[in-house]
């Protein structure tokens, strides 16, 4: 789904879409201009890296030569480049043909590609002020854009011509899906509707790019502005001399010298919260945390939560669905609302007994040490359950995340584990390159190369945390695979690790797992082996995504990875096997609370979608519909809050929209084919062969559950999924 119809669709997980009815104005308003303006203008146009591609290998992009300045231009030539295409295809004369209307709509817009795929890619890993200023005056032009090609009616009747005849036309069956896929999308985006409401329709559009933007926004501007501030170091008290020096010097850096500042994430649950001994300052950063979006501030975003979630129902209704979950899960291979709650309700009491279980473990450790001070107990609050957490791990495993640290250097986890685990599996090599221009001089580079030595790809790795980057950790492509245009893959891998004042970088094994996951959807987009740019890579049902990346989690504590990656960042030792012991039978520990925080939110994303606009509530009533959402869920455990509340939910006003689901759902993909390739053999180029070939390669050119199908050879089962998060005991 990387044409620019489409992405314009997939942009969306940035807070916007690509896509602009009038785009050619920028354009035509240079004919009027005085000669020194246009002169200047052409000199301008002559030097925009976007309007050729680029030379660098792979048509890398040229971050050294882009410039702000370049991407309105670049976007308005785009535009107005690619309406000129999409009318050529429309009003060809000749008889509709695969290659006059499919393969032409898939060799259109490139100069809107590779401005759009950029600009977003750097909105969310680098922003600035004039990139936010971009994002949202271009937001609405870029949905109206889309609406303009999606909506264009003779553009349909071609596209519907091959379709009723799609299969007599000689197809192989990537072609007749991609006549499907097309017609598919087309429809959902509102082709059969009437004038008038393919006129409200697209109102609709550029309100919902108009205020996913600021959502976006907002959010990264609410985890800026409610960093903690912290008078004395002895309230840092459980922090490494790491941490606090970070936290120092964020604290100079906004000009409070002495001060120290902690910094938040974008998830309910704050990583220092785990090693705080300060209750006090525990509660402050939770409080914190989980008021962002709702606090009545310039950031607030209920009201925006309303207005989305009517115009998405609206939506919904007009194109013939019930709700906009229903309109979502259409296209996906849950395919209907009663499917996900189906699955979800099957695993929340399970999940929810369990936490309840740990919490009760954590209640007696409080009770007890609180009796050994002389004072009086307290009841287990959610800013206590992580730090009571590592003291049960530690008491109950003989360990805890302090004593894994020195072993799990970033670069080392990266370069000795994420990239050998793929070369044993797959082949792969990697080589650093420092003569590519970078975005951000954190990024590193590198070439990969298949088992035939052939260059397979070039791989971006941003790992650090900054204030312009959103949180949570995610994969995009620059380039995308295609047969079609020859072109190899340019990914990326993005994470938010915060990055120490001096000295190493010691990673949590929560930290290591995303790393291995990430990698795994950057695996799904340089395997891709497809001939259409509409199927390329990570071009697949949202809640399938997750699963190549899921299965590559696997790696992470397989035994002969980990050895080779877990050595002392100091002395080059390995890690302890004793220790290595505690990590794998530690590995169901938590399982409660990662499941039921996670439920809490997917099941919150249902709630929100599967409701009519006539329910919706307006700003003030939105955190009362997420309580009693929670409430009705059977998730409404306190010390257990939902991964993400409401206000900064970025998934769901993303392109995770009635989607949050997907990764529980991919999960149980995940753990069926983790337990098929332990069964033959684990960590052997055949497996890796064999799920390359079957799946990685095959993009979204076939049905995702067929995919998976002809690689485990079986339907999928849930009973590995139970047994994974020590939920199988608990489950009739």
């Amino acid at each position: 789904m990387k044409h620019p119809i489409a992405l314009a669709l997939a942009i969306a997980l940035s807070g916007s879409m690509a896509g602009c009815s009038d785009a050619g104005n920028g354009s035509d308003k240079s004919e009027t201009a005085t000669a020194p303006a246009h002169a200047d203008k052409v000199a301008a146009d002559a030097g925009n890296p976007f309007f050729a591609e680029s030379p660098l290998p792979l048509h890398y992009p040229q971050f050294d030569k882009i410039r702000d300045a370049d991407f309105a231009p670049a976007f308005d030539r785009g535009m107005a480049e690619h309406l000129e295409e999409i009318d050529a295809i429309a009003g060809n004369a000749a008889a509709p043909t695969f290659d006059n209307t499919i393969v032409a709509l898939e060799k259109s817009g490139q100069i809107l590609e590779r401005t759009s795929t950029v600009f977003f890619s750097l909105v969310g890993a680098d922003t600035n002020d004039a990139r936010k200023a971009i994002q949202a005056d271009y937001a609405p032009k870029l949905a109206a854009h889309r609406d303009a090609v999606s909506l264009n009616p003779a553009l349909f009747a071609r596209i519907q011509t091959l379709y009723d005849t799609r299969h007599q036309l000689g197809l192989d069956a990537e072609g007749v899906r991609l006549v499907e896929r097309y017609h598919t999308d087309f429809v959902r985006a509102g082709a059969r509707l009437s004038d008038a409401d393919k006129a409200q329709l697209k109102q609709i559009n550029g309100e919902l790019a108009r205020l996913g933007t600021k959502f976006s926004q907002n959010v990264l501007a609410e985890v800026n502005d409610s960093a903690v501030t912290v008078d004395t170091k002895e309230e840092l008290a459980g922090l490494t001399d790491e941490q606090i020096g970070a936290a120092a010097a964020a604290a100079k850096a906004k000009g409070l010298d002495g001060k120290y500042v902690i910094a938040l994430l974008n998830t309910t649950g704050q990583p220092p919260l785990a090693q705080l001994q300060n209750r006090a300052l525990r509660q402050r950063i939770f409080e914190a945390s989980v008021a962002r979006g709702s606090r009545g501030n310039a950031y607030d975003n209920t009201a925006i939560v309303s207005q989305v979630l009517k115009l998405r129902a609206e939506k919904a209704r007009m194109l013939g669905y019930p709700t906009y979950a229903a309109y979502v899960l259409a296209d996906e291979t849950a395919q209907t609302p009663e499917a996900v709650n189906a699955m979800l309700t099957r695993l929340a009491p399970p999940a929810v007994a369990n936490a309840k279980r740990e919490g009760a473990a954590l209640q007696a450790m409080i009770d007890r040490e609180q009796k050994a001070r002389g004072e009086p107990s307290f009841q287990l609050a959610a800013w206590d359950w992580a730090y009571y957490t590592e003291k049960v791990r530690a008491e109950k495993y003989d360990f805890d995340e302090s004593q894994l640290k020195p072993y799990l250097e970033m670069r080392n986890v990266l370069e000795n584990g994420v990239f050998y685990a793929a070369g044993q599996l797959y082949g792969l090599s990697f080589r650093q390159r420092t003569d590519l221009p970078v975005y951000q001089p954190d990024v590193l580079v590198y070439d990969v190369f298949d088992a035939d030595g052939k260059q397979l790809a070039i791989f971006l790795a941003d790992m650090y945390a900054r204030p312009s980057k959103r949180g949570g950790a995610w994969m995009n492509s620059y380039v995308q695979q295609s047969g079609l245009t020859g072109n190899l893959p340019v990914v990326a891998n993005h994470l938010n690790i915060t990055k120490p004042a001096s000295g190493p970088t010691l990673l949590s094994w929560d930290e290591v797992t995303t790393m291995f996951h990430e990698f795994g959807h950057a695996l799904h987009g340089m395997f891709s082996n497809v001939r259409y740019p509409y199927f390329s890579g990570t071009s697949v049902p949202r809640d399938f995504v997750e699963f190549p990346s899921q299965v590559n989690e696997m790696w992470s504590d397989w035994p002969g990875v980990l050895a080779n990656y877990a050595k002392h960042h100091q002395t080059g030792a390995p890690m302890p096997r004793e220790l290595l012991d505690k990590v794998l039978a530690a590995s169901k520990f938590n399982q409660g609370f990662a499941t039921t925080e996670y439920l809490g939110s997917a099941m919150l994303d249902q709630s929100w979608h599967q409701v009519g606009a006539d329910r919706v509530p307006e700003a003030g009533g939105v955190m009362a519909f997420e309580a009693a959402a929670l409430k009705a869920n059977g998730t409404d455990y306190a010390a257990v809050p939902p991964r993400y509340r409401t206000p900064y939910f970025s998934h769901i006003m993303g392109g995770y929209a009635a989607g949050y689901y997907a990764y529980i759902w991919s999960e149980v993909l995940d753990a069926n084919t983790v337990e098929w390739i332990k069964a033959n053999g684990g960590l052997t180029r055949a497996n890796g062969d064999r799920f390359r070939s079957t799946l990685l390669s095959r993009g979204g050119s076939k049905d995702a559950l067929q995919l998976f199908r002809d690689f485990a050879g079986h339907e999928p089962r849930i009973e590995p999924l139970l047994k994974r998060r020590g939920l199988d005991a608990s489950v009739d």
